[in-house]
């Protein structure tokens, strides 16, 4: 039997690390795979309140890192940010393991808020449990800790100046974590509200402590959507950021999960691809150029993919053809996207082109968008489903669109109605600004990055989610069905 090929083991390498990418819906980050994007680093600064980021950028990765003093230890150095090793980290409000989290969980806070709770006190109360103030900790009933705070203000402001002097007298900064933030509340406008509350708490614990600061991870849209009319609003967004993956990003990313796969063919690629420092613990770190220099990554991706998307350049150069493929309307690629998408490339070619030259074939890269494609839409039908009824409607149509066409397909769906009728069930989230106004519906759409507008004034998909949705482009990627 002959040795396996470098493609081979390579391909191997794919299919395992990136298959076991982690997930922080699922496994989470760790010491070995964890990666410090350059564009996230204000992301994770104490002083940042508002950390705006849409599905799969890293909001709950960089949520449950932070809680990690070793894994804060590890950003405190990638980003040389020596504060975050003086930093404390609760979460206040997302995914907690504990058996009494510091927040209600959806059917009560839907409850209370039904019942004209004021989102400020159930707020305030959020920070009181989090901040382990016993007189709210030892009440049993959300509706009682809610109502004691809501008639003991006082308490609420000396609790807060108490943990502010105990963490100054620490020398550190006690940061509480908000997460998850996507289904508040099923009703667009009540959602709307409770966000809007909770901004106004975090910018006055902002200003009004020194030690003390809020960190809130939501959806772009979201936070564009939920009113600013408390004083001081302003510098909320100069206390924000957006996470977001440039080219370089991604490719850094995908390379520091193929180095940092334990077995052979990891050293092999390690060695392959320059001196990469050994942190202990099977973590590694890579060369500087193989992380941020584009000319270098591109040289790293064609010995794994090839140079081109086809025999020759007319069909595109792999090294920005992939990326370009699987971005949304506003340019940006979700990291779980890419990673699975080029893990699905390396299983089809395994499959159908076992002894290709390269690990990848352009013929797989190619078909695995329709699986990408199915994986994003899924996404987009949890978080805001009432868009994906929207292009749905457009299904076994082609674009570009004129705007009166979506408008007339709208039309003849029912759309309004559709979308109605899935808000009924609590699991589908928030709704759009106004369903029966299509004009407002296409622009948010736009916002969203669903979709797009052309110079001409058409209407466009990116093919990340025109592929699941049937939609045909005139010399567009065809969809395949990749199971």
């Amino acid at each position: 039997m002959s040795a396996p090929t470098v493609a081979a083991e390579y391909r191997k390498l794919l299919i395992e690390a990136l298959g076991a990418a982690p997930d922080a819906n699922t496994s989470g980050p760790d010491f070995r795979t964890l990666f410090t994007p350059s564009s996230h680093r204000l992301a994770l600064d104490p002083d940042v309140t508002v950390v705006r980021g849409a599905r799969g950028t890293g909001k709950t990765f960089w949520a449950k890192a932070l809680v990690d003093d070793r894994l804060r230890e590890v950003a405190a150095d990638s980003y040389m940010m020596p504060r975050l090793r003086r930093t404390r980290v609760s979460i206040a409000f997302g995914v907690d393991g504990t058996d009494e989290p510091a927040f209600p969980l959806k059917k009560t806070r839907e409850r209370l808020i039904n019942d004209g709770i004021d989102p400020d006190d159930l707020w305030a109360t959020v920070i009181l449990m989090a901040l382990d103030v016993p007189e709210v900790r030892r009440i049993d009933s959300w509706a009682e800790r809610i109502r004691w705070t809501g008639e003991n203000p006082d308490a609420y402001d000396n609790a807060v100046l108490r943990a502010d002097r105990e963490s100054r007298e620490r020398g550190e900064t006690r940061v509480l974590l908000f997460d998850a933030l996507d289904h508040l509340h099923g009703e667009r406008r009540q959602s709307d509200r409770m966000l809007s509350a909770l901004f106004q708490a975090a910018l006055e614990l902002r200003l009004t402590t020194g030690t003390l600061r809020a960190k809130i991870f939501v959806r772009p849209d979201m936070y564009e959507n939920a009113p600013k009319a408390f004083a001081d609003a302003s510098k909320l967004g100069a206390n924000s950021t957006d996470l977001t993956w440039e080219r370089e990003n991604l490719y850094g990313l995908l390379f520091h999960q193929l180095g940092n796969h334990p077995g052979p063919e990891a050293k092999k690629f390690r060695e392959a691809t320059g001196d990469w420092r050994a942190e202990g613990d099977g973590r590694y770190v890579a060369p500087v150029a193989v992380i941020a220099d584009t000319e270098r990554q591109e040289e790293v991706f064609v010995s794994l993919a090839g140079a081109f998307m086809g025999t020759d350049r007319r069909k595109g150069h792999t090294y920005t053809w992939v990326p370009n493929h699987l971005q949304d309307g506003k340019g940006q690629v979700s990291p779980r996207t890419w990673l699975s998408t080029l893990c699905k490339a390396a299983k089809l070619t395994d499959a159908r082109f076992a002894s290709h030259a390269v690990p990848l074939h352009y013929e797989a890269i190619r078909d695995s968008l329709s699986f990408a494609s199915k994986i994003r839409v899924e996404e987009l039908q949890d978080d805001i489903g009432w868009a994906a009824l929207a292009v749905q409607q457009l299904e076994e149509g082609q674009v570009p669109m004129e705007p009166s066409g979506v408008h007339y397909a709208w039309l003849k769906g029912s759309l309004a109605a559709k979308v109605r009728s899935a808000l009924e069930n609590e699991s589908e989230g928030s709704g759009p600004r106004d369903v029966d106004d299509s004009v407002s519906l296409l622009r948010e759409l736009i916002e969203l990055g669903v979709m797009t507008k052309r110079s001409d004034g058409s209407i466009d998909l990116p093919d990340i989610y025109r592929l699941a949705f049937d939609i045909g482009r005139r010399g567009g990627v065809p969809r395949r069905h990749v199971s």
